[in-house]
């Protein structure tokens, strides 16, 4: 007889004898342990609105994100979701620092889905550039009412008084107060207006630009941290769905006899076939609830089922490469220009023209999507690994017909997530199956489900081609792409929204007098989604890897040759690019320019640190690029080496990002690093491909992603000190990736690569 152990993460980890202090050093805040489901996970906070700055009785609480209690204890809401980048990590220090906290003395509570919070979702690299002034006011109007509270009690003018260290000093008689003997007296003061609220000097501030302790890195290390899959409910039973293998099929037939005689299977429920366009829905599919994962997943191999596999049954990969490539043969509906482009290309003494191909894409985090949810008919309650917390907390509302005051979302950690968990599709999944049993549900995703139900990267398809004068310089430039749009699953649009094509197409700094760019029809067959860096990544390929051909084809260095195409230093407006219009991520051209000055400091850092002026002496080859996604500027410079069997390998890369003003330098150099590898490992080997309008690929056996021995020996990573505005971190270190690798490749090989994965085109 043998017996059975249930091994859990947790317990794994601590039989192992790992201690936070052995692998996790410092100390900073305390996380706030959970009201329910699993120890270790985010607290769900529960948004506070200021009644004259708090009750007089329970501290000061001058907004939802502060509360000083009268034992001193401050508690800071983190409202962004935790998954790696570090955000409750930099936000809370961000706040205390404008506070005048101890950050010791400071515990983070994870927010609800709420919309007092503001903007919550996680995604778009926003947390620090959309809330570093938001944040900053919030803690300094608990320092201004603690302030005032300090010199009532004192009778002194609140000009004398400072707050630092957890306190407030009158350092001219050297009394002090902490926060908690001011906390209930603050509270009666009245919460400061916007427009009355003072920051302290930018260069007052201890977070800027240092490398900030990880918070939750022992709890993660020692598995104390909750994921979405740790949370455990009273009589919860898990979910897996078998669902449609083509995006708009349905079950034709089934018999789910077998599946219900396994041991601890308790019903199989029919979930609603979806509409288009499908937007956030579940994918519909049979559902096996069981007691437990394992019964439920040998449930669902078991089940019988016949699908109508719907209107997208045709889509196959290499036919949709021949379409998106017949449409930018065509012209296409024009997005920008610049002069004349037809007479310059006309007039050219030489015209150099490529096209360029990149796949679908997969997200595959660590942690494939998951929630658990419980619910009746008139409310529901859900704890999910989800980016955007009020996105799932509409869905969730709308799928059971309730307001959303009646609907409360819960966030976990994120394993990961590169937009995929943006999309509430599997936390709507949980609320079905919760409401349908009675009972709380985890909807649990395999690594399967994740790979062939996402919502993927486009492929695309682009054409650029370029005229040169009689003195080889560049006279002309017309680039045209095709991608199925993200807008696709919300109303089956066949052309780019604006913001897509503002990611590498509209906004490039190009000093060419004449200049055009199409945006060519392509329909979606599949759920199409934002994967980090968005359509920067397919764009940045092609623009980056076109302009060191025509480096070559001028017989130019690629680096002169982008100092060449970006022009001498100056802002752009959006008449000076061609464009009537221009999203610049949310943020006005004023606030965050186009500015070439910017991509020249990143470029010739970049080739100051990689040592590219000496590449032909040391007989290296490197690849170069350089990209603004974002509101940030980074290059990348790759090399790659051939060993004595003829393998090609990446041997070393270089990262230098201006990111703005920068809080938290060490998650910015780990983001950046992160995103070399990510990069890396699409560029090489990244590929979704559809056969009969299903996903062919199942798991990391047949999607491959860079292994541990293929990454670069090392990966340089350096910060431009800057004073301009935040911009975003997480995603702008992807796209100059492909196309610095794909050129290093043609400087070792001679060979030019115009489509991804590398792999396909070179034995690496």
């Amino acid at each position: 007889m043998s017996e059975s152990i249930r091994v859990v993460r947790r317990s794994f980890l601590v039989g192992l004898g790992i201690a936070a202090g052995g692998l996790a050093l410092g100390s900073f805040a305390r996380a706030e342990e959970p009201k329910t489901a699993t120890p270790g996970a985010p607290k769900a906070a529960t948004p506070g609105a200021p009644k004259g700055g708090g009750a007089a009785s329970d501290g000061l609480r001058p907004n939802v994100f502060v509360h000083v209690a009268p034992d001193g204890l401050v508690t800071i809401v983190c409202a962004r979701s935790e998954m790696g980048q570090g955000v409750r990590s930099t936000l809370p220090a961000l706040v205390a620092d404008e506070l005048g906290a101890d950050m010791a003395r400071v515990k983070i509570a994870q927010a609800d889905g709420d919309k007092a919070y503001g903007d919550q979702n996680t995604d778009g690299s926003r947390s620090v550039r959309m809330d570093f002034a938001r944040l900053r006011r919030t803690g300094a109007a608990a320092r201004m009412m603690l302030t005032a509270a300090a010199a009532r009690r004192w009778k002194v003018p609140e000009a004398t008084l400072a707050v630092r260290d957890h306190a407030v000093f009158h350092d001219a008689t050297k009394r002090s107060l902490g926060f908690g003997e001011l906390a209930n007296d603050a509270a009666k003061v009245a919460v400061p207006k916007k427009e009355a609220i003072v920051l302290r000097p930018v260069a007052a501030l201890k977070t800027i630009g240092k490398e900030l302790p990880l918070v939750d890195g022992p709890d993660i290390v020692t598995g104390r941290a909750a994921f979405g899959a740790d949370v455990r409910l009273p009589g919860m039973l898990t979910a897996v769905i078998a669902r449609p293998p083509v995006v708009g099929g349905k079950v034709a037939r089934h018999d789910p006899a077998k599946a219900l005689a396994v041991n601890g299977v308790k019903r199989v429920v029919a979930l609603p076939a979806p509409k288009p366009p499908f937007a956030f829905q579940p994918l519909g599919g049979l559902a096996v609830v069981a007691e437990d994962t394992w019964s439920a997943m040998r449930g669902r191999k078991l089940l019988e089922i016949t699908w109508d596999h719907g209107d997208n049954a045709a889509y196959d990969s290499p036919s949709y490469r021949a379409t998106l490539e017949a449409s930018i043969r065509a012209k296409g509906r024009v997005v920008r220009e610049l002069g004349d482009v037809d007479k310059a290309l006309a007039g050219a003494k030489r015209t150099v023209e490529s096209m360029y191909y990149a796949p679908n894409l997969v997200h595959a985090p660590m942690e494939p999507p998951v929630a658990v949810a419980k619910a009746n008919a008139t409310s529901c309650e859900v704890w999910a690994s989800t980016q955007n917390p009020q996105s799932a907390r509409t869905a969730v509302a709308k799928a059971l017909g309730l307001d959303e005051s009646q609907v409360t979302v819960h966030v976990t950690f994120l394993g990961g997530g590169f937009g995929r968990k943006s999309k509430p599709d599997y936390v709507v999944e949980a609320a079905l199956l919760a409401r349908e049993m009675g009972a709380p549900v985890r909807v649990q995703w395999t690594r399967e489900d994740d790979l062939q139900h996402d919502y993927y990267h486009s492929v695309s398809a682009q054409r650029l081609v370029a005229g040169l004068d009689d003195a080889g310089k560049i006279v002309a430039w017309e680039h045209r792409t095709a991608f199925p749009p993200i807008a696709s699953i919300f109303d089956g649009a066949s052309f780019a929204a604006i913001g897509q094509l503002a990611q590498g197409v509209l906004e490039v700094p190009l000093a060419i007098p004449n200049l055009r760019a199409e945006n060519c029809e392509a329909r979606a067959h599949t759920r199409i989604g934002w994967l980090r860096s968005v359509a920067n990544i397919y764009h940045a390929f092609a623009v980056q890897s076109f302009l060191d051909e025509l480096a070559h084809a001028r017989k130019m260095d690629p680096a002169d040759h982008l100092l060449d195409v970006f022009g001498p230093p100056r802002t752009w407006t959006a008449t000076d690019l061609g464009v009537s219009e221009l999203p610049n991520y949310g943020q006005p051209l004023a606030d965050y320019p186009i500015d070439t000055a910017r991509h020249r400091r990143v470029l010739e850092r970049i080739t100051a640190l990689s040592g590219w002026r000496g590449r032909a002496a040391h007989k290296r080859a490197l690849g170069l690029a350089v990209h603004r996604s974002f509101l940030a500027y980074v290059a990348v410079v790759v090399s790659v080496v051939k060993d004595a069997i003829g393998t090609i390998r990446v041997d070393e890369a270089w990262i230098v990002a201006d990111c703005g003003l920068v809080v938290n330098l060490e998650r910015v150099r780990s983001q950046l690093e992160g995103a070399v590898v990510f990069g890396l490992s699409h560029a090489l080997y990244g590929e979704i491909t559809m056969k009969g309008g299903a996903t062919e690929q199942s798991n990391f056996r047949d999607f491959r992603l860079m292994r541990l021995h293929e990454a670069p020996r090392r990966i340089h990573v350096e910060v431009i000190e800057s004073d301009a505005p935040p911009s975003g971190v997480g995603e702008p270190g992807v796209p100059p990736v492909a196309p610095a690798l794909t050129n290093a490749l043609f400087a070792l090989t001679g060979t030019r690569v115009r489509e991804l994965p590398v792999v396909r085109a070179l034995a690496v």
